[in-house]
């Protein structure tokens, strides 16, 4: 009798160390699952206080740009500081069609070198808990190899980062930024280019598809009322796809990392058939 209890014992203490290292194997291989990273960031922000507090309070790691100089940059930087979101400055530049607007801290192809940088500098210090840099517009001056010199030599002075908004196909910004070794990433598409739900949420699933595909992606977004309407209802669904929401800093400090693990992935599952297309 006393064998048959030991025996019983022994075999509901083998079988509770065997459950117990199943849960902890699957706790491992979920959390070891690799995942796509996407970042967010909504230019434009400074101006319109109503519209840009929605913005800002978005759920998640959104990276926030604000225009230089603009009315309502410390009250809205201080709710996004607090809330741990990335803060960048939406550096004006000159476009090819030169007629558009483009507010104070504008960089324009007719200024001096001297002129370039003290504005560069005067426009980064405008901004309270600066983090980063991305071009508003630009298509003219980021196509410049000399202005995107200037811009560098003051960027590397200081910790921020640039992401190249790529306004332009012959943008120089990022390969520029690139030979300054300052830290910097490109945006991979814009949510709200065309301004209504279907277009955004479409461009809101290529996101998507490109984070799968690459291991990261970067979108450009605006506080418009349909865009931060899709955001809202959808950023909250991204944890059960398999995509993460990180700041544009994280992305940034991560995405060696996250490129070399894609590219493993795809091949180790054979399902890469082409090479990865230039942007």
């Amino acid at each position: 009798m006393l064998l048959v209890i030991c025996c019983s014992v022994l075999f509901a203490a083998l079988f509770s160390s065997l459950a117990n290292a199943k849960a902890s194997l699957n706790k491992t291989t979920t959390s070891n699952v690799p995942i796509a990273y996407i970042a967010i960031i909504i230019d434009d922000l400074g101006y319109k206080l109503k519209q840009d507090q929605r913005a800002v309070n978005l759920p998640g790691q959104v990276t926030f740009a604000f225009l230089p100089h603009t009315p309502h940059l410390q009250v809205l930087t201080d709710i996004a500081n607090k809330k741990g979101n990335d803060i960048m400055l939406h550096l004006p530049m000159q476009a090819v069609m030169d007629t558009l607007f483009l507010g104070p801290g504008a960089l324009t192809n007719n200024m001096s070198e001297a002129e370039f940088k003290d504005s560069v500098v005067k426009s980064i210090r405008s901004i309270p808990h600066i983090k980063g840099i991305n071009n508003h517009m630009g298509s003219l001056i980021t196509s410049k190899k000399s202005a995107m010199k200037w811009l560098m030599d003051e960027i590397v002075l200081t910790d921020l980062y640039f992401v190249d908004s790529r306004t332009t196909v012959k943008t120089l910004a990022e390969k520029t930024a690139n030979l300054y070794q300052i830290k910097n990433t490109r945006r991979n598409g814009f949510l709200d280019h065309e301004l209504n739900r279907p277009a955004i949420e479409f461009q809101f699933n290529h996101l998507i598809e490109v984070a799968k595909r690459d291991g990261a992606a970067v979108a450009i977004g605006h506080p418009f009322k349909q865009t931060l309407e899709v955001l809202e209802e959808r950023i909250p669904q991204l944890e059960a796809i398999g995509i993460r929401l990180i700041s544009v800093s994280e992305l940034i400090k991560q995405q060696d990392k996250i490129r070399y693990i894609a590219q493993q992935k795809n091949l180790s599952n054979f399902t890469q058939t082409e090479t990865r297309p230039q942007q």
